[in-house]
């Protein structure tokens, strides 16, 4: 088991891996360097990072999470954070809570301040996880099927729209 201490300062923060990075034009509005926490220290069931956000980005889209809760607490910087149809401002020493839940619970984290946003996110974590993404009709899909001998994560995940689907039996 690794070391289950991890001081701030020896968190690296690392651009979003190039699957998950944002081309074209979400570039100009996404970006974020995360810092990832839990699994380094021995986490289980429990998920933690930091993520820095540059003034007037976003790290991710507005999405929910059917399954999975996450809490937000600012480290540093301000913005807002849209929650369902609300938008509310945020500053350094703010919780932010996302339950689980439809499109009602939907969160972003919106740099809107001039300098560096900075918070630890933590959430639930499960082998089988699901967000939806209401501004885009999009759902995403993924699975995590423990680690690789060499100690990667083995994982699968799936990007759809909710109105493509096809029939249960279709091509077997």
């Amino acid at each position: 088991m690794p070391k289950p201490i991890m001081n701030v300062a020896d968190i690296l923060l690392d651009p979003t891996p190039p699957t998950f990075a944002p081309t074209g034009p979400a570039a100009e509005r996404f970006e974020a360097r995360t810092g990832v926490i839990g699994a380094r220290i021995g986490a289980r069931t429990l998920g933690y990072n930091i993520t820095a956000v540059p003034p007037g980005k976003r790290a991710w889209p507005f999405h929910n999470h059917p399954a999975k809760e996450e809490m937000f607490f600012v480290l540093q910087g301000s913005g807002e954070v849209r929650i369902g149809e609300a938008r509310y401002p945020i500053r350094t020493g703010d919780f932010i809570a996302c339950p689980a839940g439809g499109r009602e619970t939907a969160h972003q984290i919106i740099n809107t301040g001039t300098q560096e946003l900075r918070y630890l996110a933590v959430s639930t974590e499960h082998s089988l996880e699901m967000a939806q993404y209401p501004d885009s009709g999009k759902f995403a899909v993924k699975a995590g099927f423990g680690t690789a001998p060499d100690g990667t994560p083995q994982t699968w995940v799936f990007v759809g729209r909710e109105t493509q689907s096809v029939a249960f039996w279709d091509g077997e």
